[in-house]
């Protein structure tokens, strides 16, 4: 498998030949050219402290023990926070003061996978310009590390979870009194990572009763790792067993966030988001972003509490640049991926659950009669594959000629919203393909749109 640099970091399955895989020598590699950005950023001589965790994947101890090694090698103090959540290691910066963060996670990519995110001092990622200097340092710096009376030293500090917990219950629109009181019973499949560790105390500390499936963090994933309908039939069963309220899904590193039903049908990870923003827009009027490929339900919810809904590209660093600009009191991203600013500019499953809770609780409904008060929308994800001598750029400009008398949307692609419905495409980083996301009230007729702009594009390509 080729290893994948981007902006955001590198990921790629472990073991195999250098340069092609994630292995040590490429880790070492571009971890020291981050350390070198941080330096340069900082204008310091790897000075200073970098925050690293991650999450329970087989291969994490080799990276972790990769990484700190090489930023301590570098001249940075390491602050190892173990097994952690991506969203209490971008706190955890912020916590400590330090100067950056890495975090060892491939997210929701199966077991042979891992990868390494990447954080300014503030816990955000890097942005397009920031990512792309950590990749040309990596590819044309010479690097110079630390003598032996300048090297990094190694600390380890298991307190953030808890500190990521009460930070949690801090927010104001937290309301833990009215979920002790409803005396919620809830399921939650922890996918055999960090969410096995830190949900049990989040859910203890909001009084609310429990049961982990999948809850051991040795990585050895129980079923395919990413947070969707058909992966879930493990937990959706437990659920139509009854005598839960809710169900709760996580993925690897507990940034994406997805809920199940009391009756074991999903409540749609388009609406993790949707929800949890209604819930905050009701007490606190305000504006939302997501990205394109995101519902329109959002809007919709956003609209009718008299705000206003922006879209941002598709990527978490672009929602949260999209967030500032505008002001916005909540937003993230469709799959499941909610950034509350009162926090930090983050996705966190911990914020979203604890949110949630707070609006059923409040509302007193069940999450069945909590979804059917949302606008009814549906997502049909199609690809169109592409040839090498496909010229991407000038067919979505063709595409976008052809609906010019349409509201066209062309920051990350081109996206074409009609009266009742939407389609986006966009080219992919990572594949030879054009992704085509589309909406409309029901499925049939989202996958028909669609499957019709699929066509135009085919009959482009000849």
């Amino acid at each position: 498998m080729t290893l994948i640099k981007s902006i955001s970091g590198i990921r790629g399955t472990v073991g195999g030949p250098t340069g092609d895989t994630l292995n040590p020598l490429d880790i070492v590699k571009f971890v020291t050219a981050y350390a070198t950005f941080i330096s340069k950023s900082k204008g310091q001589e790897g000075s200073g402290k970098i925050v690293v965790g991650r999450d329970a994947r087989i291969s994490g101890e080799m990276v972790k023990n990769v990484v700190c090694g090489t930023l301590m090698g570098y001249g940075y103090d390491v602050i190892n926070i173990g097994l952690a959540t991506t969203p209490t290691t971008e706190l955890a910066v912020r916590m400590s003061g330090a100067d950056g963060g890495i975090i060892i996670t491939a997210s929701h990519n199966p077991r042979q996978w891992n990868a390494l995110k990447l954080l300014n001092s503030e816990g955000e990622f890097l942005n397009k310009e920031e990512g792309n200097e950590v990749l040309r340092l990596a590819e044309e710096e010479a690097f110079e590390y630390a003598d032996v009376d300048h090297l990094g030293k190694y600390i380890e500090d298991d307190t953030f979870n808890q500190r990521h917990i009460q930070s949690v219950l801090a927010l104001q629109l937290v309301d833990a009194e009215s979920i002790r009181k409803a005396g919620f019973r809830v399921c939650v499949d922890a996918i055999n990572s960090v969410g096995g560790i830190i949900l049990p105390d989040l859910l203890q500390a909001l009084g609310v009763d429990y049961e982990i499936l999948n809850g051991e963090a040795n990585g050895d994933f129980a079923h395919n790792p990413e947070p969707l309908e058909k992966n879930l039939q493990g937990i959706m069963g437990r659920m139509r067993e009854g005598g839960f309220d809710l169900g709760i899904v996580v993925d690897p590193d507990v940034d994406r966030l997805a809920f199940i039903c009391e009756d074991g049908t999903m409540f749609g990870e388009e609406y993790t988001l949707v929800s949890v923003a209604d819930y905050i827009l009701s007490h606190q009027p305000g504006n939302t972003v997501s990205n394109l490929s995101s519902t329109r339900a959002l809007r919709d919810v956003t609209e009718k509490h008299g705000g206003k809904y922006t879209a941002a590209a598709v990527g978490e660093v672009n929602v949260t640049t999209k967030m500032k600009q505008v002001g916005a009191v909540i937003g993230g991203e469709g799959n499941g991926g909610v950034i509350y600013p009162e926090s930090h500019y983050g996705r966190d499953a911990l914020v979203g659950i604890a949110l949630f809770l707070s609006s059923l609780a409040q509302k007193g409904m069940k999450a069945t009669e909590l979804r059917k008060t949302f606008p009814n929308y549906f997502i049909a994800k199609n690809r169109i594959d592409l040839t090498p001598s496909t010229d991407v750029d000038a067919i979505l400009v063709k595409v976008k000629e052809m609906f010019k008398d349409e509201q066209v949307n062309d920051i990350d692609g081109v996206k074409i919203d009609f009266p009742d419905k939407w389609v986006h495409l966009r080219k992919s980083n990572t594949e030879p393909i054009i992704r085509v996301y589309s909406e409309a009230h029901t499925m049939e007729e989202a996958d028909a749109l669609g499957k019709q702009i699929m066509d135009i594009v085919y009959k482009m390509q000849g």
